[in-house]
């Protein structure tokens, strides 16, 4: 069918089109991926090697798998299959035994470029958060702190675990709640507040920050954990958002 691109997120690799069909189509059933336990049925769907509507069948072989989307930006909670899933798969779906999709196909691990048994999906759980803001908007408007985030190099280059705040974002969310940017003193760079943990999650590196922040909405305000002065603190933050 002819199709247009509506939105895209690198971060989770996806993206949502519309197409022009000539007929009712039957949309398919969405499952969930939070309940998924190792040894599950599942089934792939897609065109590997560009031999359409193949299907194969295998388990779920583990799950909380993390790969690196094009971007860089770490993926989460990836569902590790070993139905046969080849290039051509990606965007296809991964059902259950239900038929319900409980992801969409992204890559394989493989040193030839071919199946070698690991194939990964992006949860559904993750694509029902991103697909409804990609039709909305064309993309995903991102749950904010309010603050300018070091990189995981500037963590170690303080000698910290977890996300340094560098600045201050003015009116924000952060400002309200009285977070701390680094500061100068002459020459010296004096260390302000270290993200440790969103919520119940632990922040060790920028990924987990963003990752934890994707899962929560603009305007929503949630329990910070900082590190500041050697002590670790809780404050309230209500996010902003931006694209």
């Amino acid at each position: 069918f002819p199709a247009e691109v509506v939105g895209v997120h690198p971060d989770k690799d996806l993206a949502v089109l519309r197409i022009k069909a000539d007929r009712p189509l039957k949309p398919i059933d969405l499952g969930s991926s939070h309940d998924l336990k190792v040894g599950h049925n599942v089934y792939a769907i897609g065109n590997p090697f560009g031999l359409d509507q193949t299907m194969t069948a295998g388990i779920v072989s583990a799950l909380g798998r993390e790969i690196e989307a094009s971007n860089g930006r770490i993926i989460e909670d990836v569902i590790q299959t070993d139905a046969a899933i080849n290039p051509g798969n990606s965007g296809g779906p991964l059902l259950d035994s239900s038929g319900r999709a409980i992801g969409v196909n992204t890559a394989i691990y493989s040193k030839t470029g071919s199946y070698a048994g690991i194939g990964l999906a992006v949860p559904i759980d993750t694509v029902q958060r991103v697909v409804p803001q990609l039709i909305e908007h064309g993309k995903v408007i991102r749950p904010t702190l309010g603050a300018r985030l070091g990189s995981d190099r500037a963590a170690q280059q303080f000698g910290v675990e977890g996300v340094v705040i560098v600045a201050i974002l003015p009116g924000s969310g952060a400002e309200r709640a009285g977070l701390r940017g680094v500061k100068r003193a002459g020459r010296q760079i004096l260390l302000g507040d270290v993200v440790v943990g969103i919520g119940e999650g632990r922040v060790a590196r920028l990924d987990d920050l963003l990752n934890a922040l994707e899962r929560c909405e603009p305007g929503q305000t949630v329990p910070v954990r900082i590190l500041r002065e050697a002590a670790e603190l809780t404050v309230e933050v209500q996010l902003g958002g931006s694209d």
